[in-house]
């Protein structure tokens, strides 16, 4: 009788997913990532933060949303169903990691981060509901959800490289620059925290506690380090042309630098007619789309070759018609 295999490594023993699979799975995450955090926003932005009173359950007495808590509580509990959504898209790439021929034991560990990350959030999550929309807990919630989608993202880049070292494509002041693009971008959305957890928006009709400052000074801090971001992009840019880095690096710098002026503006609008719903969603969309962006740039400036063995060798009909 032979070894008895876990559930994914029947799976494996008996399916090998095709390289388009295998980015269509990690892809999938990525997405889904993405769509979490907007449609978190838009709990908050409806006032339906509180919409399920409780957390796993959506009443004491219930499990899901009842009529009595209205269009609020089906926002709140449609948010809280996505998670399953979310959480088979981050299975199908665990699937597929898992399933590749060799087996990539790296890149099956970011999947399964990601999963790990996921259920986290949902912790933290329903600590947010059960503290009554604390700001901070809020805060916290949003930069995990940032964290799973870098987590993803790097996991889609690695399905299209192989295991290799990994070789650098830029110089190294290049590099350091790259650094101090994500550094600095990751400040900016942590900032971005600090002004929603003082705006107007706190995810409840009711009165729900602020962080300890004014927001307009929470939004005038945040756009000097979105101004600093945009000239440190603009610099990557200008550098990676002067290095002549390859093409699809320069690509990604100047699709970041599109982001980030598109961003930039939503910002500025938003700000200055009220903060709008509406364009508060548009804008954290755009905070996903930007550090997805900067990601790529900073992954772009190094590569992992694909080894010789794992590329199929032609057969001796295809070299004899060659």
């Amino acid at each position: 009788m032979g070894p008895v295999l876990t559930p994914l490594a029947y799976i494996a023993q008996r399916w090998t997913p095709s390289p388009r699979t295998l980015r269509r799975a990690a892809l999938s995450a990525v997405v889904m990532s993405v769509f979490i955090i907007v449609t978190g926003g838009a709990v908050r932005l409806t006032g339906s933060g509180l919409g399920c009173d409780t957390w796993p359950k959506c009443t004491e007495d219930s499990l899901i949303v009842t009529p009595e808590q209205g269009y609020r509580g089906l926002i709140e509990f449609g948010n809280r169903m996505l998670t399953y959504v979310l959480s088979a898209a981050v299975g199908w790439a665990i699937i597929a990691t898992r399933s590749t021929k060799p087996w990539r034991r790296n890149l099956t560990r970011w999947g399964w981060a990601q999963f790990w990350i996921v259920m986290s959030n949902a912790v933290i999550g329903g600590i947010t509901v059960w503290m009554g929309l604390n700001p901070w807990t809020v805060a916290g919630h949003f930069l995990a959800a940032n964290a799973l989608l870098t987590v993803a993202v790097i996991t889609w880049h690695r399905t299209g490289e192989g295991d290799t070292d990994p070789r650098p494509r830029v110089p190294r002041p290049v590099r350091k620059l790259s650094w101090a693009v994500t550094i600095t971008s990751g400040l900016l959305i942590a900032l971005g925290t600090t002004v929603t957890g003082a705006g107007k928006h706190a995810g409840d009709s009711s009165d729900v506690p602020r962080m300890p400052w004014d927001w307009t000074d929470a939004a005038h801090l945040h756009a000097i380090a979105a101004w600093v971001v945009c000239a440190l992009a603009v610099a990557m840019w200008l550098v990676l042309r002067v290095v002549d880095a390859p093409d699809d690096t320069r690509a990604r710098a100047r699709d970041l630098l599109i982001v980030l002026l598109a961003q930039g503006g939503i910002g500025y609008v938003q700000y200055f007619t009220g903060v709008p719903e509406l364009l508060v969603a548009v804008h954290m969309l755009g905070s996903s789309l930007m550090w997805i962006a900067v990601l790529r740039l900073a992954l772009s400036l190094r590569e992992r070759p694909v080894p010789a063995a794992e590329i199929p060798a032609q057969t001796d009909s295809a070299l004899a018609s060659a």
